[in-house]
């Protein structure tokens, strides 16, 4: 190797033109751990060396190589290497609408999130892995079919995430997340919104979501610059636009979420 040669990058980003509702991320020898985040696309993950332990509301389940892991929008989990030793793997986002109109569903529900099948493994390595610079409409149609058997075959016909959600005290708050995350609003104030003292509400929340307010409206701005920042908007305008204090603020979260700056993740494409 050349002295001053450039590494290459342990975490890669495919998005292809062909398939602007998908994009895969692929990782070699990794040994990052994640916190608990969501997605706001579906997820399918396959382990290629190395194990995983996953960590979701039903597991945390050790997923090894051969490994497929699924995921609906909006369920926080994290995949972090098994004693803190490197693993490889691919995991595909798929952008909810696009998959629901395909389907003709409200939403897809995966009964089981963990899968070891052959059959299952042989379907996810073939959409987890990157298209061809040049493909031809066969092969992008070859592509788009796969992702649907397999789809079809993991998951279920579900009712929307807003029509399925629980009837909680806190819901009015989450509306209002979802729709200005980019809004510095205080505990109290959310709190008043639904009616409730402060301690009351963040109770509440927590048994809707999970996690604390703070924690999820840091996701909902890192999922909404990552969205910004793929259509091609400059970290600064992305930043500035999601709410984060400053460009840097957001570099800091963003790289302990996703183990790489956001500007290598919207310049690390194919």
């Amino acid at each position: 190797m050349m002295q001053g040669a450039m590494q290459p990058s342990i975490h890669q980003i495919h998005r292809h033109p062909a398939l602007p509702w998908a994009e895969l991320r692929i990782s070699h020898q990794s040994c990052h751990s994640y916190r608990l985040h969501t997605h706001a696309q579906y997820s399918i993950g396959l382990v290629d060396k190395g194990a995983t332990l996953f960590h979701h509301a039903q597991g945390p389940d050790r997923v090894r190589a051969g490994g497929v892991v699924v995921m609906e929008p909006g369920h926080w989990h994290a995949c972090n290497p098994e004693l803190s030793r490197p693993w490889s793997y691919r995991m595909l986002f798929v952008q909810a609408s696009w998959l629901h109109a395909q389907l003709g569903v409200q939403a897809l529900h995966f009964e089981q999130r963990t899968i070891h099948d052959a059959e299952v493994s042989q379907l996810a390595d073939k959409v987890c892995s990157p298209l061809g610079a040049h493909p031809d409409p066969q092969a992008v149609d070859a592509y788009t079919q796969t992702l649907i058997q397999l789809l079809r075959q993991l998951g279920t016909a579900a009712s929307s995430q807003a029509s399925s959600a629980p009837h909680n005290a806190a819901y009015p708050a989450l509306q209002q997340m979802h729709r200005h995350p980019e809004e510095e609003v205080t505990m109290q104030t959310l709190a008043e919104l639904c009616g409730m003292s402060p301690t009351r509400f963040s109770r509440h929340f927590k048994a809707l979501t999970g996690v604390t307010p703070g924690t999820y409206r840091l996701n909902l701005r890192l999922n909404g610059a990552r969205q910004l920042l793929a259509q091609g908007e400059s970290l600064a305008c992305a930043a500035q636009h999601m709410g984060f204090a400053d460009q840097a603020h957001m570099q800091r979260a963003f790289k302990a979420h996703h183990a790489m700056t956001p500007g290598n993740y919207a310049h690390n494409c194919s």
